[in-house]
Parts: structure tokens; sequence; C-alpha cells
């Protein structure tokens, strides 16, 4: 058993490394952003000083991708100098940390077909891609004892109370509009957060440490991971597949982020679900929660 701490418990992904953790017989500490905040040396400091755990895992982030166009700096504090400061303690205090980070480091190769291995060069195309891969960076070069993480897509049952998520929030279009349209040319991997907590629970266990990909298996585009949602659950909505360019976002998108996970499948023995499978799981499962 260890004590671990959970930086962004409210978080989809927070929410279920909790659950996961919990289960796997580890002591569990919660941290909301009012109780500590990562941008803040002192915050860190004293937000562990009553007992400093043996691993910190890190799932806080600023992920407003278009508004970081317009606030780099905020991006960059939250995502970047926030892993920097996290990182520099558990140096200090010889503390193991995991730190979330995410596809958007890559996005220069646009005409790329092949996922992304971890020694792959990354190339990020908007602010906040950048913070996330300077994050990396610190996180890399100052605490020996590091698991850095890149996931994609994540949806989990915290999205329902929280912020949303991609699948909450085509639920909740499907049933308001009569159409729908939606970019059919950025690839990527949709990935539940009970699975992905599931795996790197796992990963923890082993003190594997490195830069890893994690995500369901599997490739798609929001377009089709939409369409599978509505087919699903049987919402009848007529869809548009469009182009990046026509969606006009502030922030420009990787056109393909998939992500090869047979790293992490080789150090815990094991690979996560496919995306269809585990989208199924959540759609079922929310819609058991609902009719009790």
């Amino acid at each position: 058993m260890r004590h671990i701490s959970v930086i962004g418990t409210r978080g989809q992904l927070g929410h279920d490394f909790t659950e996961s953790l919990s289960k796997a017989g580890h002591q569990v500490t919660g941290l909301t952003h009012q109780q500590i905040s990562i941008e803040d040396p002192d915050s860190i400091s004293s937000a562990f000083a009553p007992a400093p755990p043996d691993l910190i895992i890190n799932t806080a982030a600023y992920n407003k991708v278009d508004l970081a166009e317009k606030e780099p700096e905020l991006a960059y504090a939250v995502n970047a100098l926030g892993p920097r400061n996290l990182a520099l303690y558990c140096s200090e205090k010889n503390i193991s940390l995991m730190h979330i980070s995410s596809d958007f480091v890559y996005g220069l190769e646009t005409s790329r077909r092949i996922p992304f291995q971890e020694h792959e060069a990354p190339g990020p195309v908007s602010a906040y891609g950048l913070s996330k891969l300077a994050g990396e960076y610190f996180v890399r070069a100052l605490c020996p004892q590091h698991y850095v993480i890149r996931t994609c897509g994540l949806y989990g049952v915290a999205g329902k109370t929280g912020n949303g998520n991609f699948v909450e929030t085509m639920l909740r279009l499907g049933k308001e509009r009569d159409e729908l349209s939606i970019i059919n040319d950025q690839h990527c991997t949709p990935t539940a957060t009970r699975d992905l907590a599931a795996a790197l629970t796992r990963l923890i266990d082993t003190d594997q440490f490195g830069l890893y990909h994690a995500t369901c298996q599997g490739q798609t585009t929001w377009y089709e991971f939409a369409c599978s949602i509505f087919e699903m659950t049987g919402i009848s909505v007529k869809t548009h597949p469009i182009t990046t360019e026509q969606y006009k976002a502030p922030a420009d998108r990787p056109r393909f982020s998939v992500l090869d996970c047979s790293r992490l499948t080789a150090t815990i023995g094991d690979s996560m679900p496919d995306w269809k499978t585990s989208l199924r799981f959540y759609l079922e499962s929310q819609e058991e929660i609902c009719s009790k």
C-alpha cells in the first residue's frame, strides 16, 4: 500500500483515478484546486506539509484550447510552470510524480497516418499544445522518479456534473437539434477515464518510470465518434462531416494524433479496451444509473 495524492479529483480522470487507486488498496488523498494551486510553490509545500505522500499524481490542467490562444501566459502557468513546481518539490522530497499530458504535443505532421511512438519528435500547433509539451520537459528533466502520460479524447462520469466532455455534449446536442456538423479530418482515439485510470494504477505498481502513451485501442475521427454515440443510444439526428477549416476554431488541432501504446502494454502486461467497447460500456453504465 502506498500513500498517493491525486491533484484534480473533481475532474474526470482525477475522480476515476482516486476510485481505482482506492480499490487497489492504496491510501489516497484527493486535492481540489481550492486545496492546492500548483502555480504557487508555497501552496504545494503547504498542501503536503502534514504528511508528504509516496507518489503525487497531477491531473490538473488548463484545457481551454481555444482560449489559450488569447491567454497563453495562463495556460503556460498551469500546464508548464505548475508541473515544474511539482517536479522540483518531488525531487527535493524524493517523491515519485505522475503527470498527465496530451496528444496535442503533436500536430505538425498533417499527413501522418501511423500512430506516434514515445521516442518520436513532438510538434505542437497551438498555445495549449506548447504549454503541455513544456510541462512534460520540466517533469522529465527535474524529477528522476517520473511518469509522464500522454493520452487523448478523455471522457468519464465526472463530465456529467463538471465541465462536460464530447460524449455528453453530443448526447445533449443530438436531442436538442435536428442537424449537426462535426469535424471529420482529425484522427484520434477516444479514451474512457475509467479504463485509463485502471491501466495507470497497474503501471504505478511496476515502478517502471518514464514517458508513456496511454489510450484505448483503435482510432477514429470526431465525426465517426459522434455517429457511434448516436447509433449506440438510438438518437436520430442528421450529421454532416466537415473539415477543420470549415469549423474555424481559434486554435489549430492535430489532424492526426493517434498514439502507439505498445510500451504501456508491454509494461503492465495488458492493453486497454477498444474505444468502441469502452464507449458502449460508458453509455450503458450511465443509462443504468439514470434508470435507478
